[in-house]
């Protein structure tokens, strides 16, 4: 079971018609500016949040109760003019737990009203997390005959494709910058990543590692999955034939 929580800037496209024209770098200090702070938040009760669009966030928020919730939305309110409301929802994969926090929103399920927080929060069952970091592998060979912009070209093209693999998978895919992915994993997910590295391998010529990491809070999820990417590098670089996948 895992819980998420999604940060939505509430009434955000009429708000920004008050700034007139000349607004876009503003928008994008505030956004900014915001993502940092409820990184910050969160993080600081272990967990991560991952941007889906610069106007909303995704938390993987397992082990946090509503008072948390509660806590880090005033805490947001004192800081910035616009205001987030927050959907709540939790399932047997990631896509699930998404779609319960969008029911939730969708039909008003109201777990306070003070501060706009909806949906679902299962405090009785046990939580997991599973997460697998990806990213390409000697991404650095490529730049030698590639400009930066065919290069990102290529990094974002390959973002659509981990998405749409997953997304059949059960599970949730974030591009983390650089040429880092990060899938909130179902237990398909899993078991089909390497086929998934096997095909891209074979359609597009490019290789990829994937470390994975399982824990009861996302933080934890996420810093064994970059140990697991860490010793794939390691056996790498040792000489060593290189495993696609390890797990922590």
């Amino acid at each position: 079971m895992i819980q998420l929580s999604i940060l939505k800037i509430t009434e955000y496209g009429p708000w920004t018609l008050t700034l007139g024209s000349d607004r876009e770098h503003e928008l994008q200090m505030l956004q900014a500016s915001l993502y940092k702070q409820v990184q910050k938040l969160f993080s600081e009760k272990n967990c991560l949040v991952f941007l889906n669009r610069s106007d909303e966030f995704f938390v993987v928020s397992n082990g946090l109760t509503l008072d948390d919730h509660i806590e880090i939305q005033k805490t947001l309110e004192e800081l910035f003019e616009v205001h987030l409301t927050i959907s709540i929802g939790f399932g047997e994969s990631p896509f699930e737990a998404n779609l319960k926090a969008y029911d939730g929103r969708k039909n008003n399920i109201i777990l306070n009203k003070e501060h706009n927080i909806f949906g679902f929060i299962d405090d009785k069952s046990e939580l997991n997390v599973s997460i697998m970091h990806l990213d390409v592998d000697d991404l650095k060979s490529k730049r030698k005959d590639t400009s930066p912009y065919e290069i990102s070209a290529i990094i974002f093209d390959l973002y659509s494709k981990i998405v749409k693999y997953f997304i059949q998978k059960n599970s949730l895919t974030f591009f983390m910058g650089g040429d880092n992915y990060m899938v909130v994993a179902s237990s398909e997910a899993k078991n089909s990543v390497q086929n998934f590295i096997d095909m891209i391998k074979n359609n597009d010529d490019i290789s990829l590692n994937c470390g994975i990491g399982n824990a009861q809070t996302s933080r934890d999820a996420v810093k064994l999955a970059t140990k697991s990417l860490d010793t794939i590098r390691d056996i790498r670089d040792s000489g060593k034939p290189k495993p696609d996948v390890y797990e922590l």
